[in-house]
């Protein structure tokens, strides 16, 4: 017979208020026995001193849900497998990696961000930079994309979402390249930056002749505004899914409804500052996992990665 959770932690509660001397009584106990929230933020390029950032946060859901929120710090990888591991109940995640915690957690993506530079919202434009001078013409057509021919590529790293999934599958789409692994026949080069800084300034310095990164990366403080100046967006991919926030399906719909509640509430002009603080995120906006994450599963699977 599998006994729940929440069946183990009832007996539990039982055993304690049977044990227990008599003048204390059973709402004190279910008052200890408060169940602890654990919520994981992965740590990103553009973020310093998260720790702080995010107990603030972890402070304003505990105040407004009455639970115990905790906030621990870690990459996409790790907050993935603490979901798995029930060592987390709530992470925030980009597009894969909630694949991922869909596939080995069942945890789901509810709500995601909102960034000022996001073109959609909580989609966001994937995008071919170029420098300023370059005589390869702008466009939005499998032409454009035809005259990286030859040339020196710069991607963000083979995990990227928008500095390698979807400009690699834009080349497959348009029968450029058959996969991810034969890129070398297209371009003249291949390098990976490591993030969207390292990206760019491969193509600032003349190391590459354009680069794939997202289009928040074109401003501070991935790069300075007189670096902006010097480069050009040459092709655009739109609808990369935004980060968003996953919650384990080990979480009652009660619970998580007041999670997701007191989250929204980081959206009102009092509590912002809390929410821009940690990923430069304006907004918390709710969307269904399987239709937001769709643009990235295609994708992956275009370019011969299981999602």
């Amino acid at each position: 017979m599998i006994i729940s959770k929440k069946a183990v932690s009832a007996i539990i509660l039982t055993t304690l208020t049977g044990l227990t001397a008599a003048g204390l009584g059973a709402q004190q106990l279910l008052a200890q026995g408060k169940r602890t929230i654990n919520i994981v933020f992965p740590s990103r390029s553009d973020t310093t001193d998260l720790q702080t950032k995010a107990d603030a946060v972890a402070a304003f859901l505990s105040k407004e849900t009455g639970m115990n929120i905790t906030a621990q710090i870690g990459d996409d990888t790790a907050a993935v497998e603490a979901l798995r591991a029930n060592r987390a109940d709530v992470a925030f995640l980009s597009s894969r990696p909630a694949l991922k915690a869909e596939k080995f957690a069942n945890a789901r993506l509810f709500l995601a961000e909102v960034r000022e530079n996001y073109s959609g919202g909580f989609t966001y434009n994937s995008v071919f930079v170029v420098p300023r001078n370059s005589p390869l013409r702008t466009g939005q057509s499998q032409g454009t994309l035809q005259q990286l021919k030859g040339r020196r590529m710069s991607f963000t790293s083979p995990t990227s979402g928008s500095g390698f999934i979807f400009p690699v599958s834009e080349l497959v789409k348009f029968r450029l390249v058959p996969n991810k692994d034969r890129l070398d026949g297209f371009f003249g080069q291949v390098t990976y930056g490591g993030n969207y800084s390292k990206a760019l300034q491969a193509v600032l310095r003349g190391q590459a002749d354009v680069a794939a990164v997202s289009e928040y990366a074109l401003f501070p403080p991935y790069i300075t505004e007189q670096e902006r100046s010097q480069l050009r967006v040459l092709y655009k991919i739109p609808g990369v899914p935004a980060h968003g926030v996953a919650f384990d399906d080990d979480l009652s719909p009660q619970d998580r409804e007041r999670l997701i509640t007191a989250m929204l509430k980081l959206n009102e002009p009092a509590n912002n500052s809390l929410l821009r603080n940690l990923y430069n995120s304006t907004r918390l906006v709710r969307v269904q996992h399987s239709r937001h994450l769709a643009p990235v599963r295609t994708a992956l699977q275009r370019i011969g990665i299981e999602p």
